[in-house]
């Protein structure tokens, strides 16, 4: 009935205003709250005027919240996208599968009571697609974003059995981006802040890997949240997932959505821009890894990516073996130009127990001996799950990083640094084998790849 009252405006309602009012209900379909605000108080006004009374499904909290979100809103998902419920405010990920919904509680994908018909289903998917002018409805695929960070993909048509469309909801629940918020949820340890604060002050260039949902992201966001805000910078990503703008407001960050052959086209003019450091999220084809690597060869650094990995040892043969596949070159000295140009790398692992913890499960070194032309993997920290507790490493060769130019300040910074990692390693050390010289790099082999 709500809805019907609102046609009827539509219909009495002049060009231009309508012109307005529809870009006022795209909005509130996008998550703006003034809009769904404005909504929600004409539909409790119209609940007023009618007298209506009706049992309201309890994952809604009044009826003006149950029909503004059943006619412009997420349906029965709005009290998990707005933590409306309390169950679902730690909850990561939401799923629907058919007419079926799923959300990850207590690290367990469970079975929700509401459902979703297929017309509901349709409608929730076309009203999604206006965030994102450029994607077409008869597609079988789609990834967009509501106003609030939610990310959304979308697998519909051809692609799906019958009746099985997939839509997929994941948001943030950090609540602030710190490092004591992420060492209070036990996902990084606390004793190994002022460590970081350290390596971020020294400008090292950092990997953050790790399968979906790991956590790479929100790590990424929480160390560049630690970074100086008068240096300039440039994010690059695939989808806008992260504001960089209100992250960090005082920050001149340029920020580019762009991938594949779209990267290719824009590669010569970001190579001859003067930014300070570079942030590339969700590294994953050939032209990022390229990318990555000529901007850190020209001697950049404060640089960050993410990249879906669960081994650092293998990154540099990925992105070396990737690039050679679609540009050609020396996969050797493409390999040898990433031990050089990336300092660190932090893997992010979910725990098999429980899948909405996550941990910090390893951090390694990269490191390159010019001299005797080799690369190796430093073991600095690692995560024991029997003991639930990292362990540290400090022998770590860092001299090829050091230099006689360096300042009275840069010297003291990597003395401390040094320092802190010794005195984590001597209240816990690793156990075992710390340096691995990796099989895939034989500069003096034609051959390529793991052996």
């Amino acid at each position: 009935m709500a809805e019907m009252i609102f046609e009827e405006d539509w219909r009495d309602t002049d060009e231009k205003a309508k012109t307005q009012k529809l870009e006022r209900e795209k909005r509130a379909i996008m998550g703006y709250e003034r809009e769904r605000i404005f909504f929600q108080s004409r539909i409790g006004d119209i609940i007023r005027e009618r007298g209506w009374q009706a049992e309201v499904p309890p994952w809604y909290g009044s009826l003006e919240e149950g029909i503004f979100h059943e006619v412009y809103g997420l349906a029965g998902l709005a009290p998990w996208a707005y933590d409306t419920d309390e169950k679902y405010r730690n909850s990561s990920s939401a799923k629907l599968i058919g007419e079926r919904m799923y959300c990850l509680i207590g690290g367990v994908s469970r079975l929700q009571p509401q459902r979703f018909s297929a017309r509901r289903r349709e409608q929730l998917k076309r009203a999604l697609l206006l965030a994102s002018p450029r994607e077409r409805l008869e597609e079988g695929f789609h990834e967009v974003y509501l106003q609030n960070g939610i990310r959304i993909t979308i697998f519909s048509g051809e692609r799906t059995k019958e009746g099985q469309d997939v839509m997929v909801f994941r948001k943030y629940i950090l609540q602030q981006l710190t490092f004591e918020e992420l060492a209070r949820l036990r996902t990084i340890p606390a004793d190994a802040i002022p460590l970081f604060h350290s390596m971020i002050r020294l400008g090292l260039n950092i990997l953050i890997a790790g399968p979906v949902r790991s956590g790479k992201t929100t790590f990424l966001q929480v160390w560049q949240k630690q970074e100086d805000d008068t240096l300039e910078g440039l994010a690059i990503s695939t989808d806008p997932e992260t504001p960089w703008h209100e992250l960090m407001p005082d920050a001149p960050i340029m920020q580019l959505v762009a991938d594949g052959k779209e990267l290719d086209t824009v590669m010569k003019s970001l190579l001859r821009g003067d930014n300070d450091y570079i942030l590339l999220e969700e590294m994953r084809d050939a032209a990022a890894f390229r990318l990555a690597l000529a901007i850190t060869s020209a001697g950049t650094m404060r640089s960050k990516a993410t990249i879906h990995s669960s081994d650092a040892v293998q990154i540099p043969y990925k992105m070396a073996s990737a690039i050679c596949e679609a540009y050609g070159g020396n996969q050797q000295n493409l390999i040898a130009r990433v031990f050089q140009n990336f300092q660190l790398v932090f893997l992010f692992r979910q725990l098999p127990a429980d899948r909405a913890e996550k941990r910090l499960a390893e951090i390694s070194a990269y490191t390159y001996d010019a001299e005797n032309d080799a690369a190796a993997v430093h073991t600095i920290c690692r995560y024991i799950p029997s003991e639930s507790q990292w362990r540290w490493n400090a022998a770590v060769p860092w001299q090829h990083l050091r230099s006689s130019a360096m300042t009275q300040k840069e010297e003291e910074e990597w003395e401390k640094m040094q320092n802190l990692l010794e005195k984590l390693e001597k209240r816990n050390p690793i156990m075992g084998k710390c340096t691995i010289y990796p099989r895939y790099y034989r500069p003096d082999s034609k051959e390529g790849g793991p052996k």
